[in-house]
């Protein structure tokens, strides 16, 4: 699969670490992925919404299926983060410009998620024009 085919058939993306703050890049990538028709699901425990939708606490509790999980975390707070992406079934680990979990990476693919790594979802969706 390539990252084009992948962000062609997603339709929903869980973004851990989205803020409500309309100056922080979470928010700003996220209201672009949400203004291309993906529903965008906040997932940060701080928050009790962003963009319009309800925000979770966690992945574990978000009631829906998500094809992407989109990390806006340090790279050292990946890995609970990609555990939870395996538990709930996601099709697809995404980590943000900067974020880098070589082993968490290597669990994911090995249970079957499609990974990118250290790219920004919303320069590579503008680039498949």
């Amino acid at each position: 699969m390539t990252i084009a085919e992948m962000l062609g058939s997603a339709k929903t993306i869980a973004v851990v670490g989205l803020s409500d703050r309309r100056w922080r890049t979470s928010f700003g990538v996220s209201q672009y992925m949400q203004s291309q028709g993906y529903r965008i699901i906040p997932v940060n425990p701080n928050i009790t919404e962003s963009l319009g939708e309800k925000a979770y606490g966690d992945l574990e509790t978000v009631p829906e299926p998500v094809d992407i999980v989109n990390i806006f975390r340090r790279s050292e707070y990946v890995e609970p983060v990609v555990e939870a992406a395996i538990r709930i079934g996601a099709k697809a680990i995404w980590m943000q410009e900067g974020v880098v979990d070589e082993e968490s990476a290597a669990r994911a693919r090995a249970a079957g998620l499609f990974v990118v790594m250290d790219r920004c979802i919303l320069k590579d969706h503008r680039a498949m024009g």
